[in-house]
């Protein structure tokens, strides 16, 4: 089990900021697709990886990274300076 938590328009588009996740997947990019599976919402949420980051127990991480150990996972976008 893993908590997936989703920010700025990735929350609005799945529609909750968190959830506990019961998954089997390897790496994040796994996790991604069995999101994508579940509804719609996911689908169009994960439809554009190149506009989402993603952190493993709050330290930034990349889309092939394996997940073993992992607690939280967090999805936003890019962040921009200003």
């Amino acid at each position: 089990m893993v908590e997936v938590m989703y920010f700025a328009w990735v929350r609005e588009r799945i529609g909750e900021p968190r959830e506990q996740v019961d998954t089997n997947a390897a790496t994040v990019a796994d996790l991604v697709e069995e999101l994508r599976a579940r509804e719609e919402r996911y689908a169009v949420a994960f439809s554009d990886l190149s506009a989402l980051r993603v952190a493993l127990d709050q330290e930034l991480a990349d889309f092939d990274a394996p997940l073993a150990g992992v607690r939280e996972v967090a999805f936003f976008p890019p962040m921009t300076g200003g």
